[in-house]
């Protein structure tokens, strides 16, 4: 019988509180639970955006240092091609004794008594040389009108003295054009004025870092013969001619301030009368005032402006007072150092920068005229500015200057006395004998033969046989004078000729090297940009390894090679070196290729915008072969845009979304209408007359804006935020820092651009008399406020800003679906991120905002207003890439490029030296202040193609969500690298298509004048935009990702 179990208990029910507790109990385990996955979720959500955010950083890094390797081989494919194209001849530091004169080797008796004169009898015992800088000979003569409509100028008919003393007595004075030689930069000016030799172009580079003169000169012949010399006016001579003057007589002043017109003309009067008067006149021989502003009044205004009657005549009332005050036994000399184009800017080789004017006087009877068969046939009588080098130097009695190429000026020899022509036939004969002893003396320093040629050697032989002829004769006539004269002329001018043409030759290794370079970095650049398929930042780490193995094998090969060939071949160890390395890198980025040959695709473009994009690169590289289309660059790229245009609105029409066609359609016709406002301004070089009407300045003969440019300056303050704010709310990216940035700060720093150009202009028209301190004070204010809004807190805010990004929660959906992307909450409410399709794109364009308000802000108004439509244009470019899928395209980055160089031409510049606005400089500053001064002048000159560089990026970050890319597509960051490198390479493709050009036509006759300058444009072009793109573009890439990477997670 089995046990029986005792009963249960029944179950007690749980009170209120307990079943209220166990609830509680329960649900806190769940939640802890819950908590516990959702950490675990959450740190491996860290660990993979902490990954993820470390591989960004690396890849990025890696990037960077990519780009900066092709940015090396740039640098010296550039400088190898310019060490050998832009020579600098051969300066000899041989000095000329008083008492050795060039004569004496061929029987002459030697110098006896050089107290009366080193090789020839001194006119004069004493000299004050005015150099009036930039004094055009027109500024001189008395206006004659070609017909009964036309007008003096304002340059006409201010300067008269020195032509009405040469007209009524010329025996006492002598009024001449004074020819310069190329380039026409004050300090070359100086130094031919000085030394007598020629300048070669790359000299006009170091006009503003002048080193002293160590060649023979006339300045330190002078010290050398004991004479007492006083200066005044222009600070260059010191770094030219450091401690020859007299500490107690020496005023220097500040010369690079074009702006400031009366500050060392002043100056130089305060300190030069003084110095006349009877009491002070032993403290000096020889007077040396070099007066600025006329010069900057024509930098400032342009010729044809009442600042410029001013100073033309104050000019000559100096020059009134400088003839009443010297005496008898002291020669006055005025000239020019140059002339000045029609805006006032000189610095190339026109006729008017060549052209200046001299001015000799005395108050004794020593000038005489040459006699009618030595005169020109047509034209007026010129002579070269080398030729008052041995002139002042046998007036004076001092030795001609070694190096010296120039002829004595025949009026200040011949005199009135029936032995003039005798005394100039002298004369000639001893420039000439030392003429030939610098060519003996040069051939044997530089294997140059400069007497090869049988016209120098038949002229000389000639000359002496006809001089010794002459002599032995009991009566010479005056021809027989002429005759000589003739000889040694035809001797000094084909020497002369020659020295030209041995001072152009070519290094056609360094040349050679440099184009190989060049071409190998943009078969290289080429490939990387548009060769692999699929992501290139996963081939960059190998890429970069290959590289740096190919850099340490050059430089170990080409040390031997620098021994062995350097010295037979005349290279420069540090020119193989460099050649080396590049060869190296070159090589080991080819290596790395072949091994990623799987990933290689054809660089041949395999659509319609990627053929557009080679067509616009070809024929812009093929005009440079070209004077004619060189100098009409500015029209081409005009047309290539316009082009660019067409296709997108033909490439709009035939898009399938209804909303895009006519997106694209709409922007593709405001680009052509933008393109064509833009072609408006320009400002035409001396080539290009009669065919090109400049509308840059207010007038052709001006370089002051005209003021209607101020109203529109007001208008696009108002506007150009508002067109901006547009593109943003189409993708309801108006949000975040957007509206400070666009709405208040970008406008406000319109605004005082405006402000600062209107108070310009009140300056430059005297608007407010009495107010002028004011004004100069208040500019420079203005503008380093909009520099401070633009870079300091531009930048600060970009780096620390937040998204452009809003939030919208509402019950029903609030927007469309491509303006945003929607949450749903449990609750059913739908949240809607605004902004979510460009979040990278509006936030990175802030930082292109930045940089075009100080662009704007360095340029004058016409060039602010083209910046101004540039940013428009690129605007509008972006949504075309957008409508047509084409942000994996080459066409974007090289429109953008197009652009950039078009605007170049657009902001007043042209590919001349004289057309670089120096007064950039002083636009924040008062003065001169390195490197400050430099860096805006290329900003300035620069400024289009930097701000197209820095948005290059927008081509692949614009309307780009911060989704994650399939495994099998591209991601953003090659998207990135792509663009940068396809605008690199554009740009360095330009260079190097100027660069063979120049060195193919390098005997050209536009060589120095059209090829030269258009090649130094796209080899500075190409290296401020290189590293524009790379530090600052690609830099700020990462900025902008970390701060996208922030909110939505970096993978």
């Amino acid at each position: 019988m089995s046990a029986q179990l005792p009963p249960k208990k029944p179950t007690k029910p749980l009170t209120e509180y307990q079943g209220i507790a166990a609830q509680w109990a329960a649900a806190k385990k769940a939640q802890e639970e819950e908590q516990a996955t959702t950490r675990l979720r959450d740190e491996k959500v860290k660990q993979r955006n902490a990954i993820a955010l470390r591989n960004f950083k690396y890849q990025h890094g890696l990037l960077v240092a990519l780009l900066l390797c092709f940015f090396y081989l740039h640098a010296v494919g550039l400088f190898l091609f310019t060490k050998g194209f832009l020579l600098t001849r051969l300066v000899l530091e041989h000095k000329s004794e008083c008492t050795v004169s060039p004569l004496q080797e061929y029987g002459d008796a030697p110098v006896s008594n050089p107290d009366n004169g080193c090789w020839h009898p001194k006119t004069f015992n004493k000299a004050v040389i005015v150099i009036i800088d930039a004094l055009r000979y027109d500024f001189t003569v008395p206006y004659v009108p070609a017909d009964n409509t036309s007008e003096p100028r304002h340059f006409h008919n201010a300067f008269t003295t020195p032509y009405e003393i040469a007209s009524k007595r010329p025996e006492n004075a002598v009024l001449l054009p004074f020819i310069a030689d190329p380039p026409t930069t004050t300090l070359q000016r100086l130094k031919g004025l000085t030394t007598g030799t020629l300048p070669t172009f790359i000299d006009a580079g170091s006009n503003f870092a002048g080193t002293a003169i160590d060649e023979d000169n006339i300045i330190a012949q002078l010290k050398g013969r004991g004479k007492h010399m006083a200066f005044m006016g222009d600070d260059t001579w010191m770094a030219l001619f450091p401690g020859l003057f007299e500490d107690d007589m020496n005023y220097p002043y500040e010369s690079l301030n074009v702006w400031d017109l009366h500050t060392v003309d002043n100056g130089v009067n305060e300190h030069i009368f003084p110095l006349l008067e009877p009491k002070n006149a032993t403290k000096w021989d020889v007077l040396f005032a070099h007066y600025l502003g006329v010069d900057h009044a024509g930098h400032r205004y342009g010729p044809d402006h009442f600042a410029m009657t001013e100073k033309l005549k104050q000019m000559d009332e100096v020059v009134q007072r400088l003839v009443n005050r010297i005496d008898d036994d002291t020669l006055l000399v005025v000239m020019g150092d140059h002339g000045m184009d029609a805006k006032g800017d000189h610095g190339g080789e026109s006729d008017m920068e060549l052209e200046a004017a001299l001015w000799m006087y005395s108050k004794k009877p020593v000038f005489g005229r040459l006699p009618r068969e030595l005169l020109p046939q047509q034209g007026e009588r010129s002579v070269a500015q080398i030729d008052l080098v041995p002139t002042i130097s046998l007036l004076l009695g001092i030795p001609i200057p070694f190096n010296n190429l120039g002829a004595p000026i025949a009026e200040a020899f011949l005199g009135r006395r029936q032995s003039g022509m005798r005394n100039l036939a002298t004369v000639s004969r001893l420039t000439a004998a030392q003429i030939k002893r610098y060519q003996r003396e040069y051939s044997g320093k530089n294997d140059e033969d400069m007497e090869e040629s049988s016209v120098v050697k038949t002229a000389w032989e000639a000359g002496q046989k006809l001089w010794a002829s002459v002599v032995s004769k009991r009566k010479s006539t005056e021809n027989d004078w002429i005759q000589v004269y003739r000889e040694f002329t035809t001797y000094q001018q084909e020497t002369l000729r020659i020295c030209k043409y041995l001072w152009a030759r070519f290094d056609l290794v360094s040349m050679g090297s440099g184009i190989i370079v060049l071409l190998g970095s943009i078969i290289t650049l080429a490939i990387y940009a548009r060769g692999f398929i699929g992501d290139t930042t996963i081939l960059t780490d190998v890429i970069l390894k290959r590289t740096r193995n190919g850099l340490c094998v050059g430089t170990l090969a080409s040390l031997p090679v620098t021994f062995a060939l350097s010295e037979k071949l005349e290279v420069p160890r540090l020119h193989v070196i460099l050649f080396g390395t590049t060869v190296g890198i070159i090589l080991g980025f080819l290596s790395a290729t072949r091994d990623a040959r799987q990933r290689l695709a054809s660089l041949l473009p395999n659509d319609g915008w990627g053929f557009l994009s080679l067509l616009f690169t070809t024929l812009n590289c093929v005009m440079f072969g070209s004077n004619s289309f060189t100098i009409w660059e500015d029209k081409a790229l005009t047309y290539f845009i316009a082009t660019f245009a067409v296709a997108g609105f033909t490439a709009s029409r035939r898009n399938k979304d209804p909303a895009n066609r006519v997106l694209g359609t709409y922007h593709s016709i405001i680009l052509l209408i933008l393109t064509r406002l833009a072609a408006i301004s320009r400002l035409c070089r001396e080539e290009q007359m009669p065919f090109c009407h400049s509308t840059f300045y207010a007038s052709a003969t001006s370089s002051v804006s005209a003021p209607w440019t101020l109203a529109l300056l007001y208008i696009m303050a108002l506007v150009l935020p508002s067109i901006v704010r547009s593109f943003y709310t189409g993708t309801k990216s108006y949000s975040g820092p957007a509206p400070f940035y666009i709405g208040w700060a970008f406008r406000f720093g319109l605004f005082l651009v405006a402000t600062y150009w209107t108070l310009d202009s009140a300056d430059n028209g005297s608007w407010f008399p009495g107010h002028e301190a004011l004004i100069k004070v208040a500019k420079p204010v203005i503008a380093q406020i909009v520099i401070a809004i633009g870079l300091i807190a531009g930048h600060v805010g970009f780096a620390w800003s937040s998204l452009c990004l809003d939030v919208d929660v509402q019950d029903k959906e609030p927007v469309k679906p491509e303006q945003g992307t929607k949450v749903t909450s449990a609750s059913g409410r739908t949240v809607t991120i605004l902004g979510y399709a460009n979040v990278h794109g509006s936030r990175y364009f802030l930082l292109v905002i930045s940089w075009a308000l100080v662009l704007i802000l360095l340029q004058k108004p016409m060039g602010a207003l083209s910046m101004g439509v540039l940013l428009w244009q690129l605007l509008t470019i972006l949504e075309i890439i957008d409508v047509n899928d084409l942000s994996s395209s080459s066409i974007g980055p090289v429109m953008f490029a197009i652009l950039g160089n078009a605007h170049f031409f657009s902001t007043g510049h042209q590919a001349t030296l004289s057309s670089i606005q120096w007064d950039a400089a002083f636009i924040p500053l008062s003065t001169i202040r390195y490197p400050w001064s430099p860096l805006l002048i290329t900003a300035n000159t620069l400024g289009p193609q930097i701000l197209t560089a820095i948005a290059v990026p927008l081509v692949s970050l614009w309307k780009a969500p911060p989704k994650k890319e399939p495994e099998n597509e591209e991601g953003l960051m090659s998207k990135v690298a792509r663009a940068s490198a396809t605008y690199i390479l554009f740009q360095a493709t330009i260079a190097g298509a100027s660069m063979i050009c120049a060195g193919w036509l390098r005997r050209h006759l536009m060589l120095y004048r059209i090829f030269s300058p258009r090649f130094m444009l796209g080899a500075v072009t190409l290296i401020v935009t290189e590293l524009v793109c790379i530090l600052i573009g690609v830099g700020a890439v990462r900025w902008n990702w970390v701060a996208v990477g922030e909110v939505f997670g970096y993978s």
